[in-house]
Formats: C-alpha cells, sequence, structure tokens
C-alpha cells in the first residue's frame, strides 16, 4: 500500500486539482514546449509533474515528485524527442501524492499509451474492481490509472484505434475528467459529457520549417507562454483528435446537463487565462465590486490576501473609492519546501508565507479581501497579524459564498467537519476568526460576475446540490488505497 504524503497543517484554500497539456507538432521541440505549458499551469498542482513523447512507435515517460523546475533540465529534456508530447502537474484528489500516482500514466494492457487525467471519477472503486476482476494490474491508486488501464486494454486495429476505445470507455466513466492520452500514432483529448474541468483548443501558427499544429489544455494561459491562440474550450461530451491528419472532432456524449466548476472563475484557473469567453482578471474584479455593493463597511484601507485576493480587491477598492496598499507581503518561495520548519520557527510559521507592514496598516480599519475560506486557520493568523502590526479594526470581505461541502469532482477540500462554516452564521465566523466583521459574496452576486447562468454550473461546495447525483457516499481520497494491493516491484 502506498504512504500517504505528508500533509501541510497551514495550507487552509481549496486545493489545487491537476493540470494537463498535449500537442502534435511534428518538426517542433515537443518536450520543451511541453516544459513551458506546464510551467504556466503549475499553480494547478505541485506535487508531482510528468512528460511523455512518442517517437517512432515508442512512448517513453519521465515524472516525478516536485515542481515543474526540479524534475526537469536540460538533459531530461533533450532525451524526451518526438512529434507529439503530453503532459501533467498533480495536485492528488484520489489517491496518495507517492511516485506511483504520478502521471502521465504509461500503461500496455495491449496497446501502449500515455495518460494525464484532471477529476475525479465517482464510480472509481466500482471499476477498480471490474479491472482486479479481469486479471488487470495496477501499479497505483490513482483513478487516472483506472482510465488509462480501460483504454489500454480494448482491443482496435488501425492507428485510430484510440479513438474507439474513447468512444467505448467515456460513457462507462462517471464524475469529472478532462483528459489527454497519447499512443504511438495520436494525442486525443477528451471532457467528461458535464465539463466539470476546463480543457481548451488551441493552435500553433505555421513558421519556417515548423507547420501549423494543434495543442490543448486545461488552461488557455498556457498556449500564451508558447506562441499559441486560443480556438474554443473543448465541448463537454467531446473528443478532439491531434494526428498526422490534422484536427478531427467528435461528440461522444450529448445531452447531459453541463456543470462547470464556478471555483474555476473565484480561484482555480490563472486570472489570465480565458474561461466561457472572459478572461478572469476581469471576472474576479467584477467580484469584488459586487462585493462593495452588498457589503459596504466603513474603513480607511483595502488590502487583499496576496496574490489570489487580488483581483477581487481591486474591484472592491475601484467601487468603494477606498485607497488601496500591500498591507501583506508574500514569500513566493515557500509554496513548496522539503525541510520542515524546527520548533521555534513554526511558531511563526504564518509569517514564512505572509507577512505584514506595519507603517501601512497601523492604526487604520482595513478591509482584506479573499478569495475563500475553508479550515479558517490561515485567516484567524491573519487576522492576529494584521492587529499585532497596530491595524485599529479588520473587516474580512470574501468574493465567494461560505465553503460548507466537500467536493467530489477534482478538488481536495477538508471535509464537511472541518470547514469554518460548517453549522456556523456568519457572525459566529467572525468571531471565531477575531475579526470585526465578515462579509461573503452571495452566490447570485458570483453569477452575475460570471456573467453565466447557475444551471450551466456546479456550486456544490456552497450550496451541497451536486449536479451529478446523490454523492453522500462517495468514496474518500484514499478510498483505493484501502482496497488495493500495489505489485512489490513498483
Amino acid at each position: 500500500m502506498s504512504e500517504r504524503p505528508f500533509e501541510q497543517s497551514d495550507r487552509d484554500g481549496p486545493r489545487d486539482e491537476c493540470g494537463v497539456f498535449g500537442l502534435y507538432a511534428p518538426g517542433r521541440d515537443v518536450s520543451r514546449l511541453t516544459y513551458f505549458a506546464l510551467y504556466a499551469l503549475q499553480h494547478r498542482g505541485q506535487e508531482s509533474a510528468g512528460i511523455a513523447t512518442s517517437e517512432g512507435g515508442h512512448i517513453t515517460t519521465l515524472r516525478e515528485l516536485g515542481l515543474v523546475s526540479q524534475v526537469f533540465d536540460e538533459q531530461k529534456l533533450r532525451a524526451l524527442t518526438g512529434n507529439m508530447a503530453i503532459g501533467h502537474v498533480r495536485y492528488s484528489t484520489t489517491g496518495g501524492g507517492a511516485w506511483e500516482n504520478a502521471q502521465p500514466v504509461w500503461r500496455d494492457d495491449g496497446r501502449e499509451l500515455a495518460l494525464a487525467h484532471n477529476g475525479n471519477l465517482t464510480n472509481a472503486v466500482e471499476l477498480h474492481n471490474e479491472l482486479s476482476e479481469a486479471g488487470i494490474e495496477l501499479r497505483g491508486t490513482s483513478d487516472s490509472e483506472i482510465i488509462a488501464a480501460l483504454l489500454s486494454k480494448r482491443a482496435g486495429e488501425g492507428n485510430d484505434w484510440i479513438e474507439d476505445a474513447v468512444a467505448d470507455v467515456m460513457p462507462r466513466l462517471e464524475g469529472a475528467f478532462s483528459t489527454v492520452v497519447m499512443t504511438k500514432h495520436a494525442v486525443v483529448a477528451f471532457r467528461d459529457p458535464h465539463g466539470v474541468r476546463p480543457l481548451s483548443l488551441g493552435k500553433m501558427r505555421a513558421t519556417d520549417g515548423e507547420p501549423e499544429c494543434f495543442v490543448v489544455a486545461s488552461e488557455s494561459c498556457a498556449f500564451d507562454i508558447i506562441g499559441a491562440q486560443l480556438i474554443r474550450e473543448v465541448q463537454p461530451g467531446e473528443m478532439v483528435s491531434l494526428t498526422e491528419g490534422g484536427l478531427e472532432m467528435k461528440q461522444i456524449v450529448s445531452g447531459k446537463r453541463t456543470a462547470h466548476c464556478v471555483f474555476e472563475h473565484i480561484y482555480f484557473s490563472r486570472p489570465d487565462s480565458r474561461l466561457e469567453g472572459e478572461v478572469l482578471q476581469k471576472v474576479r474584479g467584477r467580484m469584488g465590486e459586487l462585493l462593495w455593493r452588498e457589503a459596504p463597511v466603513e474603513a480607511d484601507l483595502v488590502i487583499s490576501v496576496p496574490d489570489s485576493g487580488n483581483p477581487a480587491a481591486n474591484g472592491f477598492a475601484r467601487a468603494s473609492g477606498l485607497p488601496q496598499d500591500d498591507g501583506l507581503i508574500k514569500n513566493r518561495y515557500v509554496a513548496r519546501t522539503f525541510i520542515q520548519p524546527g520548533q521555534e520557527l513554526r511558531k511563526h510559521g504564518l509569517r514564512m508565507k505572509f507577512n505584514p507592514l506595519p507603517e501601512i496598516v497601523a492604526g487604520k480599519r482595513v478591509v482584506v479581501v479573499d478569495d475563500s475560506i475553508v479550515r479558517g486557520n490561515t485567516t484567524r493568523q491573519i487576522v492576529g497579524m494584521l492587529k499585532e502590526a497596530g491595524a485599529k479594526q479588520v473587516h474580512l470581505r470574501i468574493s465567494a459564498p461560505p465553503i460548507r461541502h466537500p467536493c467530489h469532482y477534482g478538488v481536495d477540500m477538508s471535509t464537511r467537519e472541518e470547514m469554518i462554516a460548517h453549522e456556523r452564521t456568519v457572525e459566529e465566523i467572525a468571531a471565531e476568526l477575531g475579526a470585526d466583521s465578515l462579509a461573503y459574496l452571495s452566490l447570485d452576486g458570483v453569477y452575475e460576475a460570471v456573467g453565466k447562468p447557475r444551471e450551466r454550473h456546479c456550486d456544490a461546495c456552497f450550496t451541497g446540490e451536486y449536479p451529478l447525483g446523490d454523492h453522500e457516499d462517495a468514496n474518500g481520497k484514499f478510498a483505493l488505497e484501502e482496497i488495493a494491493v500495489i505489485p512489490a516491484s513498483s
């Protein structure tokens, strides 16, 4: 059984999920392009990173624990050659953070492939049992490997066998799955019929000696860094094939209720990414403006919890007319460290990440804008630090509703009992955090900012209304580790 990873006790917000990328680009340096695309997607997962390439009928995969810049160097990238590649950055949502669960997953159960997946299968245990009964061995405990095994074991003829396999397997998968899979001849991307997790299609223009090629990624920010242009989002239930013949698109499953994760608009996706036709920096700025409209407060200064709170704080200050400044300075190099602080430093643990500026906040009634609160540990300490720095009052304004329910579609949030909003009123939460006042943006306000109807989205973490079905008895993050027998050779 895989060993569970160290859980950072000071991590308060929703955990990012995963990021995927793929391209078919003869004549181009596919591993380097994939490296930089993953670098742009690093915010979606910091536990592991990997790249797989295909050349001459052989797939080469390199995956390790760590950040993209820690996993790859020039020598490793030079060894990953070919006409196509896929890549992945991971935060674990099914299965722990052990190496066996790093991606891309490589399988050869009759057909060789590599696969990268963002999302969460709600029927993973059922499918795992089916594969076990068929004698198919799984090396890890992620639902992504289950998808890879189901595709790899499907018989088929010709170079386009993977398209038939996807069409056969896709209707059997339940939950969220934005996926890229690579064979010896193609890169194929597909998105679950509800479209829970994002997936975009882009194009790199032809240049001297390099033909036009197509790319897919979790977010459009991955296109910007490599000089590609966004074409559109992959549709829910759609399969996109990138091959020697160019680009082909096919609708595999249709007629399902769309359930785009609204938290992608609030927090997960990078602010420079484009989602549902909007740049998210603008959407989040509108959330801040609406937050002022819904919850004005007498104050002297607006500050954000950097970096995720910045756009909403900008909007809040713009709408209120209040001055804005940097009251908290963020150390951007502590997102992932393999060296844990000793007892003396642990007393000042949050200061490794945020440091208040007394010269900015002292004697002021401060409005602190952030995107969300889950457990409240970090927020509580930020309020305390600001008051220690001399803030006269600290008013919290959150550009999302209270998070009261777990996510079963690819986001690792705390259990319901650990959430600070569980069975508490807003006034009780404010008292728990030590804030002078607290207000959340309403759900109506969120959708006004997004500019799209609620019926097209999933907001179960706020409402407990799960659009893909009742998941009260859903399996937890380590459900597969509790039933799996990992081969000794792995």
